[in-house]
């Protein structure tokens, strides 16, 4: 019996009792308890939505609470054990108080899709998020959890038994979430029926799937060879005398069509492009809500008409098959990678460069991308294909994508933490960034006019757009069929210098008129290579945006 703790002052006392606390519970309690815990304190975002859809159903919330404790009990009914029940589930509170905390701030849907996106990020971006707001969430969603996670004692049990037991309590938990479920479930079904995407809400669930799809879609060890694509590839030999062609594809980042100047926003965001002569797309569409699918998906022949995330992976790019054809490529990045689409191609990362008044505190502005640019293209012979990957209006740190002098709409969110500033402040720094990204492209034309050696041309895509608080909605990465159309709308722009058009042929006022109408990133693969005049079985003439308005 304990005779010193009654005389200890309180904060002491209870530390010491504390201490001494150590119930010993089976696995299986466990197991419920974790259940009930993920399903009350980490699914905040899930029970808004579903609850929306029945408001004041007593009745349907119990049956939602018995499901979706029942399922999370199955799942961890098969993953957890007395030999590593406490580190799986210390693994799985941390988890999912970053996941919880990011999608209760930005409202998003962690499917696979999304998941890619995350395992993909970069230390920068990681950095980025990482703001105070996180530590509450840690708090009481891992710290305190893992505590009291720590101080229980569970029993054991002979293998056998412990076989016995565990198919006796999943089949326990079947009966009880299948009855549970039963006692509203019209409105359940409804639910799960007419509002699919909420299972992208359930937590942990949710990202414990998407993580055995992505593992399930890609070799967690290594990438295997990308298989050929395109091989039979050829170019058009050039006229006698004809100048080599230096074609210059800008892959902008998180740019949405609604807030693009040339497309009839309020605020002109692109006044330089206004001035400079090029073609605009104004009904164009992403392949996808994230750079993770959006960028191998456009440089790739299936596309969203064909869409087979595991086909694109596999085979080579747009850029393989203009290598086939003998016209050198060159990826330069200011991002985090080209996602697949120029392995065993020229990269350079610029990301990490250090040149002053562009670069600091491990970041560049989008203009590195232009540094020596014509010396790059100049270092191989011939026909040339280079892209830009930029950094963009990369979120949720709008504030950091543009040099002081474009901070023309005011006042601004200067915080990662969006949570704190008002839906105008996040927007003016979003559209800051999008003049920035205007004068980055008429920085672009302006290199090209002055290479006189090469007939030159231009072509700007968004990767995918960005919410910027439109039905509680931020960031991007939603699941395609239900993304909002900020999220799928991109900008998109061409510039050819005279002697490019001239000596390809171009009929510019059909291309205009060819602009009008919608068009999607399905068109670049076809277009680029009928642009650059490269005959392959690959080359899908009727998505070509050239086929009708060139020689």
């Amino acid at each position: 019996m304990n005779t010193i703790a009654p005389y200890l002052p309180a904060p002491a006392a209870l530390f010491a009792r504390l201490r001494q606390w150590r119930p010993r519970i089976t696995t299986e309690a466990l197991i419920l308890l974790a259940s009930s815990f993920f399903a009350l304190a980490c699914n905040g975002l899930f029970w808004r939505n579903a609850m929306a859809t029945n408001p004041g159903g007593v009745l349907f919330a119990l049956s939602l609470f018995v499901l979706l404790a029942g399922v999370h009990a199955l799942l961890l009914g098969l993953l957890l054990w007395h030999w590593n029940a406490k580190v799986v589930l210390a693994v799985l509170f941390i988890a999912t108080a970053f996941a919880t905390h990011y999608m209760d701030s930005f409202n998003v849907y962690l499917d696979a899709d999304m998941l890619r996106n995350v395992l993909a990020t970069d230390h920068k971006e990681s950095r980025e998020l990482m703001t105070p707001a996180l530590l509450l969430p840690l708090l009481g969603h891992a710290l305190l959890p893992c505590m009291l996670l720590w101080r229980l004692r569970l029993r054991r049990h002979a293998w056998g038994r412990a076989l016995a037991r565990r198919a006796l309590f999943l089949l326990g938990v079947a009966v009880v979430t299948a009855a549970g479920t039963l006692a509203s479930f019209q409105d359940v079904s409804a639910l799960m029926r007419n509002h699919r995407e909420v299972r992208y809400l359930a937590t942990p669930i949710n990202y414990l799937v998407a993580l055995k799809q992505n593992l399930s879609a890609s070799n967690p060890i290594g990438n295997p060879p990308k298989l050929p694509l395109g091989t039979d590839a050829t170019a058009t030999p050039r006229a006698a005398g004809g100048k080599p062609r230096l074609l210059v594809l800008v892959v902008g980042e998180t740019v949405r069509a609604r807030n693009w100047g040339l497309n009839g926003y309020e605020r002109q965001t692109t006044p330089e492009l206004a001035q400079a002569g090029v073609i605009n797309f104004p009904d164009m569409h992403a392949c996808g809500t994230s750079t993770e699918v959006s960028l191998p998906c456009m440089f790739s022949p299936f596309g969203r008409h064909d869409y087979d995330a595991k086909k694109v992976r596999a085979h080579q790019s747009l850029l393989h098959v203009l290598e086939h054809a003998g016209i050198a490529t060159l990826w330069r990045d200011n991002q985090s990678g080209c996602k697949g689409v120029c392995d065993g191609l020229e990269i350079q990362r610029l990301d990490d460069a250090t040149t002053p008044g562009l670069c600091a505190d491990g970041r560049c502005m989008d203009e590195i991308l232009l540094d020596d640019l014509p010396a790059q293209a100049r270092a191989k012979p011939g026909d040339r294909v280079i892209v830009l990957h930029q950094l963009g209006n990369h979120g949720p740190s709008y504030f950091q994508r543009y040099p002081v002098q474009f901070r023309q709409y005011t006042p601004t969110c200067d915080t990662p933490d969006l949570g704190k500033c008002s839906r105008a402040q996040i927007v003016n720094s979003y559209d800051n960034a999008v003049r920035y990204t205007d004068h980055f492209l008429a920085r672009t034309i302006a290199t090209l006019r002055g290479m006189d050696d090469y007939d030159t041309a231009m072509v700007y895509l968004s990767d995918h757009g960005e919410s910027l608080g439109e039905k509680g909605l931020y960031l991007h990465g939603m699941p395609y069929a239900i993304a909002p159309e900020e999220q799928t709308r991109v900008p998109m722009v061409m510039w050819f210098s005279p002697q490019f058009a001239a000596a390809r042929g171009l009929d510019l006022a059909c291309l205009r008129q060819r602009a009008t109408q919608r068009a999607d990133q399905d068109n670049l693969f076809p277009s680029v290579l009928g642009l650059m005049q490269v005959r392959t079985s690959v080359h899908a003439r009727e998505r070509d945006l050239f086929a009708g308005c060139a020689g």
